[in-house]
């Protein structure tokens, strides 16, 4: 499997690449070609075509929940398919509407005009992308230091209340020697994500993760965070997008993190 950031908050010094605080990867297994998220412009297909990345042929394209640094893209799509369309997998949640205070945060597209051109599906249950790939679902609570947290507000109905991000979901890769864990935003805990993604495969071993881990304060949560992941023994990881520098320095000095930009190429068997 191949996976190439299209879109980051961080770019690399001397590649000429665009960024914003959002996020999108392109992924290659077997012959699913699959985008994960849209970032929050036309930086994803201005990147790709920097890198040489046909987004026509994608054939599914998967959406980790419906904030707009994550769907934003969605409002171009239409440029990019134009014959082939490919298979759009969220949650049943990502589209409805979303705000924090008076900003509008959530999709832009809504999910009846998705349905006018592309098959929609959306789902609670894991999905597989392809051989090695799934799309987790909803994420359930499963461990004891990651209480889901209010975003904003949803509207469900006639009103708004608050949003829990429930829409929050991530991508799994089962490889030869364990899991690959592939995140957007990670509201539900990466934590919470990496139990399940155990719970779904049926393995137990995490190679490697990249993404954003939503992780910003020295507190209790990053401490019992770093815990988990070295009592799981993951040697590999990709923070990006929403993980603060402190975070990040944090979690160095215990596990050696990697640096993640625009353009970062990963091979993972």
């Amino acid at each position: 499997m191949n996976l190439t950031v299209l879109v980051d908050n961080n770019v690399y010094i001397d590649h000429y690449y665009l960024g914003e605080p959002a996020l999108s990867f392109y992924l290659e297994d077997g012959d699913e070609k699959i985008l994960f998220d849209t970032g929050y412009s036309d930086v994803f297909i201005k990147n790709a075509d920097l890198l040489s990345i046909d987004l026509s042929q994608v054939t599914k394209l998967a959406l980790s929940h419906g904030h707009n640094d994550h769907t934003g893209g969605l409002k171009l799509i239409s440029s990019i398919f134009t014959k082939e369309k490919p298979q759009i997998i969220a949650h049943p949640l990502t589209f409805f509407p979303k705000k924090e205070e008076e900003l509008v945060i959530g999709s832009a597209v809504t999910k009846e005009e998705l349905k006018e051109n592309y098959e929609l599906v959306l789902t609670k249950d894991p999905v597989k992308l392809s051989p090695n790939i799934t799309f987790l679902g909803e994420i359930p609570e499963l461990v004891d230091f990651e209480p889901r947290k209010q975003v904003g507000e949803t509207k469900l109905s006639d009103h708004f209340t608050p949003d829990y991000v429930l829409d929050d979901s991530a991508l799994v890769y089962e490889g030869h020697d364990g899991l690959y864990i592939i995140t957007g935003c990670s509201h539900s805990g990466i934590s919470n994500i990496c139990e399940y993604a155990k719970q779904v495969t049926g393995i137990q071993t995490i190679k490697s993760i990249i993404g954003g881990f939503h992780l910003f304060e020295e507190d209790q949560q990053l401490d019992k965070t770093i815990d988990y992941f070295e009592k799981n023994q993951i040697t590999t990881l990709y923070p990006c997008h929403c993980v603060s520098f402190q975070a990040k320095a944090k979690l160095h000095y215990h596990i050696p993190i990697e640096e993640v930009g625009v353009g970062l190429q990963l091979e993972w068997h």
